[in-house]
């Protein structure tokens, strides 16, 4: 008898029943995308034409029976992947794979793909392997090709070659690692899998870039692209592209310290109306709860600190109500280490019921909550509202009634908090507690080990708190967490944890844009100027007391003075970060922009993480002695010097100024006047601040700054115009609900070398736009 051969034989039965002893998530069958090749060593690999620039492929493994087996990772079950792409022609030839935009060839002997497009410069082999009950998939790497990605799995570069990366989420250390990367040489991938793993990206084998994890199946996704921004919007077509904030998300957020009551909370929100210092987000720490730090669903106010009446515990009489009425939004902290797999389990439930797939649910998963969202608008009125009593009455049961002993995660997560909505609170920020450690020995309801759902468990927590609020008030969330994986950008904003915000932050901001999050900040520390800078130029904008005493009043009159300055240059600023916020939500181009993802044709600008693009037009350094300057014509904030780039700069911080900033000639900026709050995502006035000399342009995005319309493309555009001297207001295209017929224009001219400025008046500007003014 041939021992070797019996012994192969058994140790391949065993390994794969540890495979199957996992939960496998069977993919749909090969389709008309599909194309499947047998490989020399038995197995199929799976070439799945999702676009004309985006592949999945698929290595198969076989089951006890001896079957095919096509899996399907958690970020396909839960939704955090598009799935329903339309149809792409493309042509088959022997191995090779070919749309009009990339050819994807698979040698079967050697088991290899060579990914080539002819819209970039890619051109690459692919060495995909089942390794044991993991896998191994190696992309070659061209001579001095440079790579990006990888989101927040790294704080000290933002060009990953030469590094390798443990993408395991890790409080403070890896609290948003994204599986992509994009390539100088116009190609990305995406690794599908939650499994722990790590990308050597040249480190070990300077020609390849390798990702290995111990388990799990050879899934990823391959694209191309002709420039950052292509690859980007490709990307976030597959992820899902950055959310829009409610319109004041992008103000100013101010955390309270932990232990203060009601009255110190309004004491708080009206020193900042009294000093004239704008903020629009008010946060309470875990102190607001009767058992601090509940991680519980039956959580309730802390009774001695903040106090409703009982027979009246909502409207405008209470404390949130008085904050609404000083234009305040309540931010509520919370912890969760609650089941959130069974809700989700649900849901898949209740959407294959929709549309008469079978129902595929772990074991012990036999109710399915349905909501309106899964259901559909098919059902009957009457059966409708019947199932929501049925659903009152069970959630009351849950929450209210502690003798039930219900079953974890039998209760949705978000229901226990719409009673916090219904009082008032518009926020929640979700802290990395449990949510961001291990629990090696959790058994989770859908049956995952945590080694398969630990990277995915910030993913569920961000989707189930923004479509729970968004189902319920009809409005955008504005979450915050600390933790994620791939597709977070599509649900809430996040912060770059416990970890205040100096030059580590900041190179983990610009990472998770280059990954494709761009809704990121950080904890500002207002008592260092550079941090000031830094914390009041980035996409969103926060501070955070926790257990500190920090409140900007509490701080000498000389630095009041410069958090103020900051504080209403960046409302001031508010359209223009909209704007850009609004683009990024529609092509997943971030608003902080990483010089190599802005100019790729300067290899020296990898080394630059600490300055960056603010939008297109503002160069921003913090935390640095010397700027980077690209090229063209650049004025300088501050001064009104007028710079030629590119070139280095010596970077002056003072007491009153905390880095540089600089804005681009030709530059149209749209700016507010003073506010204190913000409500809505358009203003009766509207400054068009021109920077004098080159030619150049800017956009104005407007909407209601508040509800989901915009994904419907409900928002209006208007480009604006600076050549020859002369500013130009394009046609307003779209519209909104609520948008005025006007708005009244000014336009504000930055002369060249001086901070002078001279103000036309454009008067009432409709959708026709304006004629050209010049500069008198």
């Amino acid at each position: 008898m041939n021992t070797r051969l019996v012994f192969s034989f058994v140790a391949c039965m065993l390994l794969t029943a540890v495979i199957e002893a996992r939960p496998v998530w069977k993919a749909p069958a090969p389709d008309a995308q599909s194309v499947v090749t047998k490989l020399g060593d038995g197995t199929e690999l799976r070439v799945d034409v999702l676009a004309d620039n985006l592949f999945r492929v698929r290595k198969s493994w076989t089951n006890l029976n001896g079957a095919v087996v096509w899996t399907e990772s958690g970020l396909n079950r839960y939704g955090f992947l598009k799935a329903d792409w339309p149809k792409t022609a493309f042509t088959r030839e022997g191995s090779a794979v070919s749309t009009k935009s990339a050819t994807l060839t698979v040698d079967p002997a050697a088991g290899t793909l060579r990914f080539k497009s002819n819209i970039s410069a890619a051109d690459l082999t692919v060495t995909p392997k089942n390794v044991g009950k993991g896998f191994a998939v190696a992309f070659s790497l061209a001579k001095d090709e440079r790579i990006y990605g990888f989101g927040d799995s790294g704080r000290d570069n933002v060009m990953r070659r030469g590094h390798r990366f443990d993408l395991w989420v890790r409080n403070n250390l890896c609290n948003i690692p994204i599986p992509m990367a994009v390539s100088r040489n116009g190609w990305g991938m995406l690794l599908n899998s939650t499994w722990r793993h790590a990308f050597d990206c040249g480190a070990k084998d300077p020609d390849a870039l390798i990702c290995e994890g111990n388990e799990g199946d050879v899934d990823f996704y391959i694209f191309a692209g002709g420039d950052y921004r292509a690859l980007l919007d490709i990307y976030t077509q597959l992820s899902g592209r950055p959310a829009l904030l409610p319109v004041w998300g992008y103000g100013f957020t101010f955390v309270c310290n932990q232990n203060v009551d009601q009255f110190a909370l309004l004491s708080d929100a009206m020193n900042f109306r009294d000093r004239d210092l704008p903020c629009d987000v008010i946060g309470l720490e875990p102190g607001w709860m009767q058992t601090f730090y509940d991680f519980s669903v039956r959580k309730e106010w802390h009774q001695e600190r903040f106090y409703f009446p009982y027979w009246a515990p909502k409207g405008d009489h209470t404390f949130i109500g008085a904050l609404k009425r000083i234009g305040f939004k309540l931010s509520l902290w919370l912890c969760c280490d609650y089941d959130l797999t069974r809700y989700e389990e649900q849901c898949v439930a209740g959407l294959a019921k929709k549309s008469g797939r079978k129902v595929d649910v772990p074991e012990g998963i036999t109710e399915t909550w349905e909501d309106d969202r899964i259901v559909g608008d098919a059902e009957k009125k009457d059966e409708k509202t019947k199932r929501k009593s049925v659903h009152k009455n069970r959630m009351y049961d849950r929450l209210y009634c502690p003798e039930n002993d219900y079953e974890e995660g039998m209760l949705p997560w978000f229901e226990h908090l719409k009673k916090f909505v219904d009082q008032g609170a518009q926020c929640f920020k979700l802290d990395g507690s449990q949510q961001l450690m291990e629990h090696p020995n959790r058994a989770w309801a859908n049956g995952m080990s945590d080694e398969e759902m630990h990277n995915l468990y910030g993913d569920v927590y961000a989707k189930q708190m923004a479509r729970g609020y968004e189902d319920y008030t009809g409005q955008r969330a504005m979450v915050y967490s600390s933790g994620g994986y791939a597709g977070v950008q599509q649900f809430v904003a996040t912060w770059a944890g416990d970890t205040g915000g100096g030059a580590k932050p900041l190179a983990s901001l610009l990472n998770l844009g280059i990954s494709g999050h761009s809704n990121q900040s950080c904890d500002m520390t207002i008592g260092n100027i550079e941090s000031l800078h830094f914390g009041f130029l980035q996409t969103w904008s926060q501070q955070n007391n926790w257990d500190y005493w920090q409140q900007p009043w509490l701080y000498p009159p000389e630095k009041v003075a410069v958090f103020r300055a900051y504080n209403h240059l960046r409302y001031r600023l508010m359209p223009y970060l909209y704007t850009t916020a609004a683009e990024a939500a529609r092509t997943g181009w971030p608003v902080m922009r990483a010089l190599p993802f802005a100019y790729p044709d300067v290899p020296a600008y990898d080394a630059c993480v600490t300055t960056y693009l603010l939008g297109p037009d503002l160069l921003v350094s913090a935390f640095t002695k010397e700027i980077q300057i690209p090229e063209g014509l650049w004025h300088d904030w501050k001064t009104g010097e007028l710079v030629t780039g590119p070139c280095k700069r010596a970077v002056k911080v003072t007491p009153e100024w905390g880095g540089s900033l600089f804005v681009r000639a030709g530059a149209v900026i749209p700016m507010w006047e003073k506010k204190a709050h913000v409500d809505k995502g358009w203003d009766e006035m509207v400054e068009l601040h021109v920077w004098m000399g080159a030619d150049g342009k800017g956009d104005l995005y407007e909407d209601d700054g508040i509800s989901l319309d915009y994904r419907s493309g409900k928002g209006a555009l208007t480009t604006c115009t600076f050549k020859d001297g002369a500013l130009s207001v394009g046609p307003r295209v779209g519209s909104f609900k609520g948008m005025p017929a006007t708005r009244k224009m000014k336009a504000v001219f930055h002369k060249t070398n001086t901070l002078e400025t001279v103000t036309v008046d454009l008067g009432d500007v409709g959708a026709k736009g304006a004629a050209p003014v010049r500069c008198p």
